[in-house]
C-alpha cells in the first residue's frame, strides 16, 4: 500500500511537471464558461480540490461518486455566489439513498446564471456610428440528473447527464432581421473513488462537461472539457494521541482542462467537534485568483458554509451554502 501511495504521487507530479513544461497557451478552446465557476461554498473554500472529498450532494459538481457514501436518505444543498462583475449564481443539488443506499443513489442539480442587464446596440450611419436597441438580459442554466454507487466498501463510481443552455440576447442582422442568440447541449460528467485501505487515503479521478461541438452560428466550440485526479487523507490518522475531536481533510487535484493550462488544487479542512470547520486552498496557474478561505458550521443535520476568493483586479467572490441531510 505504501508502495502504491508513493507511486501516485509520482504520477501526480510528473503529470503536473510535464504538462507544465511543454504547455501551450489555450485560448478561446470552449464556450459556456460558467459551467467551470465552482459552485459550492465548502469546495472553492478548500482551492477546489475536491474530488476525493465526498458524502454530500454537493459532490455532483465535482465528482459524482462522491455522491455515494451520503448518510441519511436526502441531502439537499443550496448556494449562492456574488461573482465578478455584478454576475450571480444559484445552484441546488439533492440526492435520495435507494434502500438507504443498497441500489445506489440518484441524484439532481441545477445552476442559474443572471449576467445582469446589458445595453445593445447595432451598427447606424449617424455621428456615433451606432444606436441603443433593446436592454438584453443573458442568462445560462444547467440542470442535472446523477447516480452513483458503492460497489464494494472500497469502491465508488458515479455519473450524471446535464442539459445546458445558454442565452445571449438578440442580434439585428441587416436583410435577415432579428436573430436570438441560444445554444444548448448535452453534457456528460463521470468519476471514480477508490478508498484504499490505508487510513482514509482516497484516491478518484473526474471527467466533467464532455459534449459535442455546439455552435451559435457558424463557428463551432466545445464545453469546458476538464479531467481531474485527486487524493485527499485526513491527517489526524497519523497522530493516536488525537481525540476525534479532530479532523484534518489534506486533499490535492491535478487538472487538465481543455481551454487552459494544467494546473493543481491544493486544500485543507480543519473541523473541530465535528461542528466547526476552517478551510483554505490554493489553485495554481490562474491569473487573476490563487488562495481561497471559508468557514462552516454544522449541527442537526444543518449546515452553513463560507468561502471568499480575491479576484486580483476584480471584486472579491463571496460564497454562500446552505445544506440540511437527513
Amino acid at each position: 500500500m505504501k508502495i502504491n501511495f508513493v507511486l501516485l504521487i509520482i504520477c501526480l507530479v510528473v503529470f503536473f511537471g510535464l504538462n507544465q513544461g511543454f504547455a501551450q497557451t489555450k485560448l478561446a478552446q470552449t464556450g459556456f464558461q460558467f459551467l467551470s465557476v465552482g459552485m459550492d461554498a465548502r469546495a472553492t473554500a478548500m482551492g477546489e480540490a475536491y474530488t476525493t472529498v465526498e458524502g454530500s450532494s454537493g459532490a455532483l459538481f465535482y465528482n459524482p461518486a462522491g455522491m455515494a457514501s451520503v448518510q441519511g436518505m436526502f441531502d439537499l444543498s443550496l448556494s449562492r455566489i456574488n461573482w465578478i462583475a455584478d454576475i450571480t449564481y444559484n445552484a441546488f443539488s439533492l440526492s435520495y439513498s435507494i434502500g438507504n443506499g443498497e441500489y445506489g443513489v440518484v441524484g439532481l442539480s441545477g445552476t442559474y446564471v443572471d449576467y445582469g442587464e446589458v445595453q445593445g446596440t447595432m451598427v447606424w450611419g449617424n455621428y456615433d456610428g451606432f444606436i441603443d436597441t433593446e436592454i438584453m438580459e443573458p442568462k445560462a442554466y444547467a440542470f442535472g440528473i446523477g447516480y452513483a454507487k458503492n460497489l464494494t466498501n472500497r469502491f465508488a463510481v458515479g455519473g450524471q447527464i446535464r442539459y445546458v443552455e445558454q442565452y445571449l440576447g438578440k442580434s439585428i442582422i441587416p436583410d435577415e432581421g432579428v436573430k436570438k442568440n441560444l445554444a444548448d447541449a448535452l453534457a456528460f460528467d463521470f468519476g471514480t473513488l477508490y478508498r484504499t485501505g490505508y487510513k482514509s487515503l482516497t484516491i478518484g479521478m473526474s471527467v466533467r462537461n464532455f459534449s459535442q461541438e455546439i455552435k451559435y452560428e457558424k463557428e463551432g466550440f466545445q464545453l469546458p472539457l476538464t479531467f481531474k485526479m485527486g487524493i485527499s487523507i485526513d491527517a489526524t490518522d497519523f497522530f493516536d494521541q488525537i481525540s476525534d475531536n479532530h479532523n484534518l481533510i489534506v486533499s490535492l487535484d491535478a487538472a487538465h482542462p481543455r481551454s487552459l493550462s494544467e494546473y493543481i488544487n491544493v486544500g485543507a479542512e480543519y473541523l473541530f467537534l465535528k461542528t466547526f470547520a476552517v478551510r483554505a486552498g490554493y489553485i495554481s496557474g490562474q491569473s487573476e485568483y490563487g488562495f481561497t478561505a471559508g468557514f462552516g458550521l454544522q449541527k442537526f443535520g444543518f449546515s452553513i458554509d463560507y468561502s471568499y476568493t480575491p479576484f486580483g483586479v476584480f471584486d472579491s467572490v463571496n460564497r454562500f451554502s446552505l445544506r440540511y441531510a437527513m
